[in-house]
């Protein structure tokens, strides 16, 4: 799950030299703790296909990264704020009726993480140092992407024509807390659903709802846990109909999508600055066509769900940290058909393409080790093998690191994908 980049282009010239920086962006208020609570019912809070799923917003003061589009301005006279009924969509994806946020027994989980009553993060992680994870933590951490990744898999196989997000959503909160993990989406900066489900324009942090999956569709599954105090987060690309029902268009922006990800994790390992993954990135993808969302960025993992370091995923001049083993972050590129500046709904959550573009991403949790990388939530026996890893142009297949043993298993994963298809 991505976090938002606060630029401010009026001070870009003033600040040149100064690193970027990344928030992690959401302003929703929750309708009701997440938590099961025998002593009070949850509201029935289903609105119709017309609007979103919220309760009135409170008074609040926005800064400089809470918005993309326009924003309504005050009137002299009345001193109120017109209304937005006549909100202008990017593109074809209109919000639907949501269900009511999911519940999770306490019970059922071992462990809740601090925002999970009241929306508010508690433990913050280092804003510059990044912290080398101890063996108990990369441990945890290997439970925490395994059970990401099988949790998306699931997902990943109920994304048909007819089936809405939300029915993939229920899917994604019942298989997390199975698992006895808690959906790290949920009422995170109080956002209502246990993952991101981002439909054609949408670039992120799209948000479950009855809006039925048509053919062609592509959809982005952003799938985080919180298992025994430790976070995994992974994210992929979904065909509604399979790579039949999609233009070539579209297929050429997953393929470039996966491979300048690929592309970037490959560079990754002890030694290297952490500037090269932008840089690989927006090299990659310019020559094609494509555009990088600067708005939102990778980021640190572990005990907090964001944390240092911030990953960009476009080129930075200027040397940043260097990477280390123990480091753990995720590698999330957003790749646009068109224009990349996000157009925000008035969720304030949903992020779209400012022109309608479609939009892909994916994602890993990752591992920097002596020799290399490892992905932390890397595909498994039963994991599908796509169109874009069959099609690869920078490496064929499952990718599951650089490391020796993660070149080891892919091999082994790859070839039992290629046997079963005989």
């Amino acid at each position: 799950m991505a976090t938002m980049q606060h630029r401010l282009s009026a001070l870009a010239a003033i600040f040149m030299t100064a690193a970027p920086t990344c928030y992690v962006y959401a302003f929703l208020p929750s309708p009701v703790s997440p938590l099961l609570a025998p002593s009070r019912p949850t509201p029935n809070t289903s609105t119709s296909s017309s609007s979103l799923n919220m309760n009135k917003k409170s008074k609040r003061k926005t800064g400089g990264g809470g918005g993309f589009g326009k924003k309504p301005t005050i009137n002299i006279k009345t001193k109120k704020k017109p209304k937005i009924d006549n909100f202008t969509y990017a593109g074809s994806i209109r919000p639907h009726a949501q269900s009511p946020t999911r519940i999770v027994d306490p019970s059922k989980v071992l462990a809740i993480p601090d925002y999970a009553i009241d929306g508010i993060p508690k433990k913050r992680g280092s804003t510059y140092d990044i912290e080398i994870k101890t063996p108990e933590d990369i441990l945890k951490m290997r439970a925490a992407g395994r059970a990401a990744r099988e949790v998306l898999d699931l997902a990943g196989k109920l994304a048909k024509a007819g089936v809405t997000t939300d029915e993939i959503d229920a899917a994604v909160h019942a298989a997390s807390v199975e698992r006895g993990a808690y959906p790290s989406p949920l009422n995170y900066r109080n956002f209502p659903k246990s993952c991101c489900t981002s439909v054609n324009e949408v670039i992120c942090h799209g948000i479950p709802d009855m809006r039925p999956l048509e053919d062609g569709d592509i959809v982005n599954i952003d799938i985080t846990v919180y298992l025994d105090g430790y976070h995994g987060d992974c994210s992929e690309m979904f065909v509604v109909g399979g790579r039949d029902a999609l233009d070539e268009k579209g297929r050429n922006l997953i393929q470039t999508t996966y491979d300048c990800w690929v592309k970037s994790m490959e560079l990754v390992k002890p030694g290297v600055n952490y500037n090269v993954i932008g840089k690989t990135i927006q090299d990659h993808i310019t020559p094609k066509g494509f555009s990088t969302v600067r708005a939102f960025c990778g980021h640190g993992i572990g005990q907090v769900f964001h944390t240092a370091p911030n990953i960009y995923h476009y080129t930075v001049n200027q040397p940043l940290d260097e990477i280390k083993a123990g480091h753990v972050f995720t590698i999330e590129p957003m790749i646009c058909e068109g224009l990349a500046d996000p157009y925000m709904w008035k969720d304030d959550w949903t992020a779209t393409t400012a022109d309608g573009g479609r939009s892909a991403q994916f994602e890993h949790t990752l591992l920097v080790t002596e020799d290399g990388v490892e992905a932390l939530t890397g595909k498994l026996e039963n994991s599908p093998l796509q169109f874009w890893e069959e099609e690869s142009a920078i490496r064929k297949g499952i990718w599951l690191g650089t490391s020796g043993n993660a070149r080891e298993r892919a091999e082994e994963l790859n070839s039992n994908k290629v046997e079963t298809k005989k």
